[in-house]
Formats: structure tokens, C-alpha cells, sequence
């Protein structure tokens, strides 16, 4: 008997993308901590990061972040409804909701940025 392994490998990689995304938002909090900072810093020190932070290249990043955010985000929930549901027939559904919704809070944050 042959077993379809494929939503089993879609499984495994949203698992992965679950932890890689984590990974990558804690390698973001240095920066946040630094922003944080620099407000203690005073006015002028903020404003100079803030100024940097209008460059488009700057706001492709924060994309990229509001991406890793609601990919952790949804693959979260996915993992809760899973654990707590027992929808194992629907997990690859799952993933392409989880991903659906991550494309849509991306496409959502360039429109307002760029627009």
C-alpha cells in the first residue's frame, strides 16, 4: 500500500516556515530595541531614524516583516487548530489559508505604503 506523502511534506514545510519565521522576528527585536532607544535618546536622534526609515527600500523590508509576522501568526493558529481540532484531513487546507492570509496582509501593507 503506497501513501500519498505530499500534505505530509507540505506539512513539514510549514512547520518549517512556522520556525523559520519565529527565528527571523527574533533576529528583528535588535533593531526594534534600537528604535525604542533612540526615542530615550532625544527628539532629534528619533527623528533622524524616522527620516531613514521613509526610504523605499526600508519599506520593502517592513513588508517583508509584516510577512513574517502574519506567517507566524497564522501558522500558529494553524498548529493550534490541529492540535486542539484534530482536523488532520484538512492540514493542507490549512496551509493554503495560512498562506493566503499572509499574502493578503502583505499586498495590504505595499498598496497602503506605496499608494
Amino acid at each position: 500500500m503506497t501513501r500519498d506523502t505530499k500534505p505530509h511534506r507540505l506539512s513539514h514545510w510549514a512547520a518549517l516556515l512556522q520556525r523559520l519565521s519565529g527565528m527571523a522576528l527574533a533576529l528583528f527585536l535588535p533593531l526594534h530595541f534600537l528604535a525604542l532607544g533612540l526615542a530615550l535618546n532625544g527628539e532629534a536622534a528619533l527623528d533622524g531614524f524616522l527620516t531613514w526609515t521613509d526610504t523605499p527600500l526600508v519599506k520593502l523590508a517592513e513588508a517583508g516583516l509584516v510577512g513574517l509576522l502574519s506567517l507566524h501568526f497564522v501558522g500558529g493558529i494553524r498548529l493550534l487548530m490541529i492540535e486542539f481540532l484534530s482536523w488532520r484531513t484538512w492540514e493542507k487546507n490549512l496551509i493554503s489559508i495560512a498562506l493566503g492570509v499572509t499574502l493578503f496582509f502583505v499586498v495590504s501593507f505595499l498598496l497602503n505604503v506605496f499608494s
